[in-house]
């Protein structure tokens, strides 16, 4: 591999960090994500010498097909989704170590049988090595998987060495605060929690990872990051594209389900939480319970609601017309499915205390765009605040994490001329100009981590809960009115006009455009 093509990531993954033997299991092989997602992140591991020397990857699926012809399907998926190409050299290491195993998620003799497999790879092998369960399913079938891997004393080989298994689950970790207790008690009888890694690859982009460096490793920023400097904080996960083919399941979950609660807190706790005391892990993960466990209830009903929900009607995307959500295909005429939902956070702690947390999430917008925006106070207005001739804005600081993932603070600048003048300037710093633009993608270092044993990027069970407990109260109440106050924005826009009601100050507005 040429030097130049190594990505700084990369820097500092000495022998010590390296994964031991490593079996990874991906339940759901046929699925989307294992095709995009999954086999592309392992092939691109691969490429930069980061899988272990005795690596084999089994897909487990429901249909039955041999090894070859999933070995087949895995090349397919890295000719067409990995961002490099094919290295026939490279691919052979894996090819060489590709196996299928069919058979019911529900069917306790198909893990019997796996386990028999695995053996059976091991002594071959002549050592041991990690199991790594990969949950690529629909969140019905983890209940099952998960008491089969136990019941088959899968999830306990190797337990408290280096060689333990582990589970990787995706998300949705559940549909409210009940559902996802029940899991993690499920998950709790089988596995340890050092044993379980659950995935939000929004936390495996590089901008996300970037958000605890700019804090704390640059000391400009922390003295002002506080009640004291910040006017507000938004958030925006904002998609241009509908729900496509996606209708029926989208329908069962809505954007707070589907964004929100996840992908929006994650970035929410990364962005306001207090300095840990370590970059261990748990020190990290602990510091984001704090920040969610203070979020004040919110206030859902009246003209001071802190929440508004809205699906998007017919408009234009692209210069193209495009259908209304009770248009798409496999939606019901009488949903009330938001695809649009905004929330007004309180975090009541000693930095943040009277700092309002906006957050917007929705389909069908005006651009996609992923970003964090920190709106400090404007100076006192002792100069430059005579007629037209000054132009003074809030100094903002944007985190943007797609596309085009960086950094921009907007800052206040004299024109040049021989009069003072001043107008609002951007200075931009971005990952693709910085470091190049075939950077490893979110999967590539979550299984990295997952297989090193590495939870800093995965959520904690409790985290899960306590975010659960700010977003299913809202879901309850939505339950309850039907389609009361469901909101309509038109395809294309910001989202419903409704939404600029959550704003305290009428110096704050949302965001229209990226920096």
């Amino acid at each position: 591999m040429i030097e130049s093509d190594r990505h700084p990531f990369l820097e500092g993954l000495s022998k010590h960090r390296g994964a031991p033997p490593t079996i990874i299991v991906i339940f759901g092989a046929s699925g989307d994500l294992t095709t995009r997602k999954l086999v592309p992140a392992i092939y691109n591991l691969s490429y930069d010498n980061l899988l272990p020397a005795n690596f084999t990857l089994i897909g487990f699926g429901r249909n039955p097909i041999s090894d070859e012809e999933f070995a087949n399907i895995a090349n397919d998926s890295v000719k067409n989704y990995s961002r490099r190409d094919l290295n026939t050299n490279v691919w052979e290491k894996i090819h060489s170590n590709i196996q299928y195993h069919s058979g019911g998620y529900d069917d306790f003799n198909a893990f019997k049988t796996l386990a028999e497999k695995i053996d059976k790879i091991q002594s071959k092998n002549g050592q041991d090595s990690q199991i790594l369960f990969y949950l690529s399913t629909p969140p019905s079938v983890f209940e099952p998987i998960l008491r089969n891997l136990g019941e088959s004393g899968l999830s306990s080989r190797n337990l408290h060495t280096r060689l333990a298994s582990k589970v990787i689950i995706e998300k949705p970790f559940g549909r409210d605060l009940k559902s996802a207790q029940d899991l993690n008690n499920i998950m709790g009888s089988k596995f340890e929690e050092s044993q379980v890694f659950r995935i939000d690859h929004y936390l495996g982009k590089e901008t996300v990872q970037d958000l605890l460096v700019q804090r704390f490793a640059n000391n400009i920023f922390e003295p002002i990051w506080n009640r004291q400097y910040v006017e507000s904080v938004q958030i925006t996960v904002a998609e241009e594209l509908g729900v496509g083919s996606r209708g029926g399941y989208y329908d069962k979950s809505g954007a707070l389900r589907d964004m929100i609660q996840n992908h929006t807190m994650q970035l929410l706790s990364l962005i306001a939480m207090e300095p840990p005391v370590s970059l261990h892990p748990e020190s990290i993960r602990d510091e984001k319970v704090k920040v969610l466990r203070a979020i004040q209830p919110l206030n859902l009903d009246g003209d001071h609601s802190d929440v508004v929900r809205a699906h998007y009607s017919e408009g234009l995307i692209g210069g193209k017309k495009v259908d209304g959500y009770l248009q798409e295909k496999n939606i019901p005429n009488d949903s009330i499915t938001e695809t649009f939902a905004a929330l007004r956070l309180s975090i009541n702690n000693w930095r943040w205390k009277g700092v309002p947390f906006y957050m917007r999430s929705g389909k069908r917008m005006a651009r996609r765009v992923s970003e964090i925006a920190v709106q400090f106070k404007k100076p006192p207005g002792i100069l430059f605040t005579e007629g037209n001739r000054f132009d003074v804005a809030s100094n903002t600081m944007v985190v943007r994490i797609q596309p085009d993932e960086g950094i921009t603070m907007l800052l206040n600048s004299k024109i040049p001329g021989l009069e003072t003048r001043t107008q609002p300037v951007k200075m931009h710093f971005g990952y693709a100009t910085t470091f190049g633009s075939n950077t490893p993608e979110a999967y590539e270092r979550l299984i990295l981590d997952a297989m090193i044993g590495d939870s800093t990027l995965f959520i904690r069970g409790d985290e899960t809960e306590a975010s659960w407990k700010i977003i299913t109260p809202i879901l309850d109440y939505w339950s309850d009115c039907g389609r009361q106050g469901l909101e309509s924005y038109v395809s294309g826009s910001w989202g419903p006009l409704a939404s600029d009601r959550l704003l305290w100050d009428k110096s704050h507005e949302w965001r229209r455009s990226g920096p």
